[in-house]
Protein backbone atom coordinates (compact mmCIF):
# COMPACT_ATOMS: atom_id res chain seq x y z
CA UNK A 1 0.00 0.00 0.00
CA UNK A 2 1.01 3.50 -0.55
CA UNK A 3 1.97 5.98 1.94
CA UNK A 4 -1.00 8.42 1.10
CA UNK A 5 -3.80 9.19 2.75
CA UNK A 6 -7.10 9.77 1.81
CA UNK A 7 -8.56 13.12 3.18
CA UNK A 8 -11.53 12.32 5.06
CA UNK A 9 -15.10 13.68 4.87
CA UNK A 10 -15.15 15.20 8.59
CA UNK A 11 -12.82 17.95 7.72
CA UNK A 12 -13.80 21.02 7.96
CA UNK A 13 -13.53 23.30 5.12
CA UNK A 14 -12.18 26.81 6.74
CA UNK A 15 -8.92 24.19 7.66
CA UNK A 16 -6.05 23.25 5.68
CA UNK A 17 -6.74 19.90 4.67
CA UNK A 18 -3.40 17.61 2.93
CA UNK A 19 -3.69 16.83 -0.65
CA UNK A 20 -4.52 13.44 -0.86
CA UNK A 21 -2.03 12.56 -3.48
CA UNK A 22 0.48 14.26 -1.34
CA UNK A 23 3.24 12.59 0.69
CA UNK A 24 3.04 11.50 4.39
CA UNK A 25 5.81 14.05 6.05
CA UNK A 26 3.62 16.78 4.32
CA UNK A 27 0.20 15.20 5.60
CA UNK A 28 1.75 14.76 8.74
CA UNK A 29 3.42 18.70 9.07
CA UNK A 30 -0.13 19.90 8.15
CA UNK A 31 -1.92 18.24 10.78
CA UNK A 32 0.93 19.05 13.42
CA UNK A 33 -0.01 22.77 12.29
CA UNK A 34 -3.53 22.33 13.56
CA UNK A 35 -4.39 24.19 16.89
CA UNK A 36 -5.47 21.89 19.98
CA UNK A 37 -8.79 23.03 21.46
CA UNK A 38 -9.17 24.01 24.45
CA UNK A 39 -11.64 22.28 27.20
CA UNK A 40 -14.36 24.54 26.80
CA UNK A 41 -14.11 24.40 22.95
CA UNK A 42 -14.32 20.91 23.28
CA UNK A 43 -17.16 20.77 25.39
CA UNK A 44 -19.32 23.50 23.03
CA UNK A 45 -18.20 21.10 19.64
CA UNK A 46 -19.34 18.16 21.57
CA UNK A 47 -22.72 19.42 22.47
CA UNK A 48 -23.24 21.33 19.32
CA UNK A 49 -22.42 17.62 17.20
CA UNK A 50 -24.37 15.43 19.82
CA UNK A 51 -27.95 17.31 20.34
CA UNK A 52 -27.70 19.26 16.87
CA UNK A 53 -25.72 16.83 14.76
CA UNK A 54 -23.73 19.64 13.65
CA UNK A 55 -21.55 18.06 10.81
CA UNK A 56 -19.59 20.93 10.98
CA UNK A 57 -18.58 20.98 14.96
CA UNK A 58 -17.92 16.90 14.61
CA UNK A 59 -14.88 17.95 11.34
CA UNK A 60 -13.30 20.44 13.48
CA UNK A 61 -12.92 18.00 16.70
CA UNK A 62 -11.71 14.96 13.86
CA UNK A 63 -9.29 17.54 12.65
CA UNK A 64 -8.12 18.71 15.89
CA UNK A 65 -7.10 15.30 16.49
CA UNK A 66 -5.46 14.08 13.85
CA UNK A 67 -1.71 14.95 15.19
CA UNK A 68 -3.15 12.27 17.88
CA UNK A 69 -3.82 9.59 15.46
CA UNK A 70 -0.49 10.23 14.00
CA UNK A 71 1.70 10.20 17.35
CA UNK A 72 -0.62 6.66 18.27
CA UNK A 73 0.41 5.29 15.12
CA UNK A 74 4.05 5.53 15.52
CA UNK A 75 3.89 2.97 18.41
CA UNK A 76 3.33 0.15 15.57
CA UNK A 77 5.89 0.87 13.70
CA UNK A 78 7.87 -1.93 14.71
CA UNK A 79 5.35 -4.49 12.71
CA UNK A 80 6.65 -4.02 9.34
CA UNK A 81 3.35 -2.06 7.61
CA UNK A 82 3.05 1.48 6.06
CA UNK A 83 2.65 4.42 8.91
CA UNK A 84 0.31 5.88 6.66
CA UNK A 85 -1.78 2.63 6.28
CA UNK A 86 -1.81 2.40 10.06
CA UNK A 87 -2.44 6.53 10.39
CA UNK A 88 -5.80 5.91 7.58
CA UNK A 89 -6.96 3.27 9.95
CA UNK A 90 -6.70 5.09 13.22
CA UNK A 91 -8.59 8.61 11.69
CA UNK A 92 -11.54 5.82 11.52
CA UNK A 93 -10.94 4.70 14.84
CA UNK A 94 -11.03 8.28 15.59
CA UNK A 95 -14.48 9.30 13.52
CA UNK A 96 -16.58 6.66 15.31
CA UNK A 97 -15.11 8.25 18.41
CA UNK A 98 -16.28 11.10 18.13
CA UNK A 99 -20.18 10.34 16.87
CA UNK A 100 -20.13 8.03 20.14
CA UNK A 101 -18.53 10.47 22.65
CA UNK A 102 -20.57 12.10 25.51
CA UNK A 103 -19.14 15.46 26.79
CA UNK A 104 -20.55 14.75 30.11
CA UNK A 105 -18.87 11.68 30.70
CA UNK A 106 -16.13 13.93 32.61
CA UNK A 107 -13.23 13.04 30.67
CA UNK A 108 -11.61 14.61 27.36
CA UNK A 109 -12.38 13.49 24.06
CA UNK A 110 -8.69 11.93 23.49
CA UNK A 111 -9.19 9.75 26.75
CA UNK A 112 -11.99 8.46 25.00
CA UNK A 113 -10.96 7.89 21.53
CA UNK A 114 -7.49 6.78 21.88
CA UNK A 115 -9.57 2.73 22.51
CA UNK A 116 -11.32 3.44 19.18
CA UNK A 117 -8.00 4.92 17.45
CA UNK A 118 -6.03 1.53 19.01
CA UNK A 119 -8.43 -0.92 17.89
CA UNK A 120 -8.80 -0.01 14.50
CA UNK A 121 -5.39 0.19 14.44
CA UNK A 122 -5.03 -3.42 15.98
CA UNK A 123 -7.49 -5.02 13.48
CA UNK A 124 -5.49 -3.98 10.61
CA UNK A 125 -1.85 -5.32 12.28
CA UNK A 126 -3.38 -8.32 12.51
CA UNK A 127 -5.25 -8.66 9.00
CA UNK A 128 -1.93 -7.57 7.67
CA UNK A 129 0.60 -8.82 9.66
CA UNK A 130 0.82 -12.22 8.24
CA UNK A 131 -0.78 -14.37 5.71
CA UNK A 132 -2.00 -16.73 7.91
CA UNK A 133 -3.97 -14.92 11.01
CA UNK A 134 -1.93 -14.70 14.00
CA UNK A 135 -4.40 -14.29 17.04
CA UNK A 136 -7.68 -15.30 16.92
CA UNK A 137 -8.84 -15.19 20.63
CA UNK A 138 -8.93 -12.43 23.12
CA UNK A 139 -6.02 -14.10 24.80
CA UNK A 140 -4.10 -14.22 21.55
CA UNK A 141 -4.61 -10.72 21.00
CA UNK A 142 -3.70 -9.55 24.17
CA UNK A 143 -0.51 -11.38 23.81
CA UNK A 144 0.00 -10.20 20.73
CA UNK A 145 0.37 -6.79 21.24
CA UNK A 146 2.14 -6.57 24.71
CA UNK A 147 4.54 -9.82 24.26
CA UNK A 148 7.51 -8.02 22.77
CA UNK A 149 7.55 -5.24 25.68
CA UNK A 150 7.20 -7.85 28.21
CA UNK A 151 10.07 -9.68 27.20
CA UNK A 152 13.35 -8.44 28.85
CA UNK A 153 15.90 -9.34 26.62
CA UNK A 154 16.59 -10.96 22.73
CA UNK A 155 15.83 -14.56 22.34
CA UNK A 156 13.12 -17.33 23.71
CA UNK A 157 11.95 -16.99 27.07
CA UNK A 158 13.03 -18.90 30.05
CA UNK A 159 11.09 -20.62 32.46
CA UNK A 160 10.87 -17.77 34.68
CA UNK A 161 10.14 -15.25 32.37
CA UNK A 162 7.22 -17.25 30.60
CA UNK A 163 5.71 -17.38 34.06
CA UNK A 164 5.60 -13.62 34.88
CA UNK A 165 4.01 -12.59 31.28
CA UNK A 166 1.34 -14.71 31.93
CA UNK A 167 0.70 -13.86 35.57
CA UNK A 168 0.98 -10.23 34.06
CA UNK A 169 -1.29 -10.80 31.16
CA UNK A 170 -3.83 -13.26 33.23
CA UNK A 171 -3.21 -16.15 30.38
CA UNK A 172 -1.37 -19.44 30.58
CA UNK A 173 1.68 -20.26 30.21
CA UNK A 174 0.93 -22.45 27.06
CA UNK A 175 -0.25 -19.83 25.56
CA UNK A 176 2.07 -17.72 26.16
CA UNK A 177 4.74 -19.93 24.62
CA UNK A 178 2.39 -20.75 21.33
CA UNK A 179 2.76 -16.64 21.00
CA UNK A 180 6.25 -16.43 21.19
CA UNK A 181 6.43 -19.46 18.69
CA UNK A 182 4.20 -17.17 16.13
CA UNK A 183 6.02 -14.40 16.63
CA UNK A 184 9.12 -16.11 15.65
CA UNK A 185 8.45 -17.66 12.69
CA UNK A 186 7.76 -16.18 8.86
CA UNK A 187 5.38 -16.58 5.98
CA UNK A 188 7.24 -18.55 3.68
CA UNK A 189 5.30 -18.72 0.07
CA UNK A 190 4.07 -22.37 -1.04
CA UNK A 191 5.46 -22.54 -3.99
CA UNK A 192 8.40 -19.75 -4.15
CA UNK A 193 10.80 -20.06 -6.66
CA UNK A 194 14.65 -21.71 -5.85
CA UNK A 195 16.99 -19.92 -4.68
CA UNK A 196 19.46 -21.05 -8.19
CA UNK A 197 22.10 -19.07 -6.58
CA UNK A 198 22.77 -20.84 -3.51
CA UNK A 199 22.57 -24.89 -4.10
CA UNK A 200 22.57 -25.31 -0.23
CA UNK A 201 19.03 -23.67 0.64
CA UNK A 202 16.29 -25.07 1.62
CA UNK A 203 13.30 -25.85 -1.09
CA UNK A 204 9.75 -24.13 -1.08
CA UNK A 205 7.13 -26.30 0.59
CA UNK A 206 5.72 -27.46 -2.12
CA UNK A 207 8.06 -29.79 -3.14
CA UNK A 208 7.58 -31.41 -0.07
CA UNK A 209 4.06 -30.81 1.44
CA UNK A 210 1.85 -33.17 -1.09
CA UNK A 211 -1.62 -33.27 -0.35
CA UNK A 212 -2.98 -37.10 0.67
CA UNK A 213 -5.95 -37.30 -1.89
CA UNK A 214 -5.18 -37.76 -5.63
CA UNK A 215 -4.53 -35.06 -7.85
CA UNK A 216 -7.97 -33.47 -8.74
CA UNK A 217 -7.39 -33.95 -12.42
CA UNK A 218 -6.99 -37.82 -11.77
CA UNK A 219 -9.80 -37.84 -9.40
CA UNK A 220 -12.22 -36.31 -12.06
CA UNK A 221 -10.68 -38.93 -14.61
CA UNK A 222 -11.23 -41.62 -12.30
CA UNK A 223 -15.14 -40.50 -11.65
CA UNK A 224 -15.86 -40.15 -15.56
CA UNK A 225 -14.31 -43.53 -15.96
CA UNK A 226 -16.75 -44.75 -13.20
CA UNK A 227 -19.69 -43.79 -14.57
CA UNK A 228 -18.83 -44.37 -18.19
CA UNK A 229 -18.32 -48.35 -16.85
CA UNK A 230 -21.87 -47.70 -14.70
CA UNK A 231 -23.76 -46.89 -17.88
CA UNK A 232 -21.96 -49.42 -19.53
CA UNK A 233 -23.05 -51.90 -17.13
CA UNK A 234 -26.69 -51.10 -17.36
CA UNK A 235 -26.79 -51.35 -21.17
CA UNK A 236 -24.94 -54.66 -20.89
CA UNK A 237 -27.98 -55.96 -18.12
CA UNK A 238 -30.59 -54.21 -20.26
CA UNK A 239 -29.90 -56.28 -22.96
CA UNK A 240 -29.92 -59.65 -21.03
CA UNK A 241 -33.70 -62.09 -20.69
CA UNK A 242 -35.31 -61.14 -17.67
CA UNK A 243 -33.62 -64.69 -15.89
CA UNK A 244 -30.35 -63.99 -16.90
CA UNK A 245 -30.45 -60.36 -15.13
CA UNK A 246 -32.34 -61.47 -12.58
CA UNK A 247 -29.42 -64.29 -11.66
CA UNK A 248 -26.11 -61.61 -12.52
CA UNK A 249 -28.02 -59.23 -10.23
CA UNK A 250 -28.59 -61.54 -6.90
CA UNK A 251 -25.08 -63.52 -7.75
CA UNK A 252 -22.75 -60.35 -8.28
CA UNK A 253 -24.54 -56.71 -7.47
CA UNK A 254 -26.98 -57.64 -4.48
CA UNK A 255 -23.66 -57.78 -2.06
CA UNK A 256 -26.23 -57.77 1.55
CA UNK A 257 -27.90 -60.99 0.16
CA UNK A 258 -25.98 -62.86 -2.07
CA UNK A 259 -27.82 -66.33 -3.19
CA UNK A 260 -26.20 -69.77 -3.53
CA UNK A 261 -26.48 -72.18 -7.63
CA UNK A 262 -28.27 -74.05 -5.68
CA UNK A 263 -30.81 -71.78 -4.06
CA UNK A 264 -31.33 -70.02 -7.92
CA UNK A 265 -32.05 -73.75 -9.04
CA UNK A 266 -34.26 -74.36 -6.55
CA UNK A 267 -36.11 -71.19 -7.58
CA UNK A 268 -36.10 -71.86 -10.86
CA UNK A 269 -36.80 -75.64 -11.38
CA UNK A 270 -33.50 -76.51 -12.87
CA UNK A 271 -30.17 -77.97 -12.25
CA UNK A 272 -27.40 -75.93 -10.47
CA UNK A 273 -25.00 -76.94 -13.46
CA UNK A 274 -27.59 -75.28 -15.53
CA UNK A 275 -27.80 -71.87 -13.63
CA UNK A 276 -23.99 -71.73 -13.87
CA UNK A 277 -24.54 -71.57 -17.75
CA UNK A 278 -26.77 -69.19 -17.81
CA UNK A 279 -24.79 -67.08 -15.48
CA UNK A 280 -21.56 -67.60 -17.57
CA UNK A 281 -23.03 -67.59 -20.92
CA UNK A 282 -24.48 -63.81 -19.65
CA UNK A 283 -21.36 -62.62 -17.83
CA UNK A 284 -19.67 -63.40 -21.41
CA UNK A 285 -22.26 -61.20 -23.21
CA UNK A 286 -21.78 -58.42 -20.97
CA UNK A 287 -18.07 -58.70 -21.34
CA UNK A 288 -18.11 -58.17 -24.97
CA UNK A 289 -20.71 -55.26 -24.59
CA UNK A 290 -17.88 -53.53 -21.94
CA UNK A 291 -14.52 -53.75 -24.56
CA UNK A 292 -16.87 -52.92 -27.39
Amino acid sequence: MTQTLRSTSLVPNNLPIPSPLGSLDAYIGAVHQIPVLSVEDEQSLSRRFREGEDLDAARELVHSHLRFVVHVARGYSGYGLQLGDLIQEGNIGLMKAVKRFDPDMGVRLVSFAVHWIRAEMHEFILKNWRIVKVATTKAQRKLFFNLRKAKTRLGWMNAAEVSAVARDLNVSEREVLEMEARLSGRDVGFDAPADEDNEHAPPSPAAYLRAAEEDPSQAYERADSEDNQLQLLREGLAALDARSRDIIARRWLDADSKVTLQELADEYGVSAERIRQIEANAMKKMKALLAA
